[in-house]
């Protein structure tokens, strides 16, 4: 199965010193990295540009281009931006608000049938109205 990366697992495994993580931080950029190696991920445009968006520096900023320009964006069409919405709808008559982004997310994961691998919270109230697949990093038991 083919994995949606969120903003925060990207911004661990790219923006955050190694010393920084907490183990469970370190175990979550093992899986990215996994995923990645498996050539499993999925990245939308919207979501690279929240990772490039706030970097102070210049430099930094260009590192992290340079490490996006691995990965191509998911190509997306009016049927995404149309399910999006339709998620949205659906998440609000539940009394459940969210970002545009995120329902985005919702919607590509849905038509491609993909996990979303997020710690984000917001996405387990939205998994209770859509159909939603998160994807859980493997725990290590060594």
């Amino acid at each position: 199965m083919r994995v949606l990366v969120d903003t925060p697992i990207w911004s661990l495994g790219l923006r955050r010193k190694r010393r920084q993580l907490s183990a469970g931080d370190r175990g979550l950029v093992a899986a990215w990295a996994d995923l990645i190696r498996e050539r499993r991920l999925l990245i939308l445009g919207p979501i690279r540009q929240e990772i490039l968006s706030g970097v102070r520096d210049d430099s930094t900023f260009e590192r992290l281009r340079q490490h996006l320009r691995a990965f191509d964006d998911e190509p997306l069409t009016s049927h995404d931006y149309e399910e999006a919405a339709r998620c949205h709808n659906v998440c609000r008559r539940a009394g459940v608000a969210g970002s545009g982004v995120d329902f985005l997310l919702c919607a590509v994961a849905l038509t491609r049938g993909a996990a979303i691998f997020t710690t984000d919270a917001d996405f387990t109230r939205y998994a209770e109205h859509l159909p939603l697949s998160l994807y859980q990093a493997p725990v290590d038991t060594a």
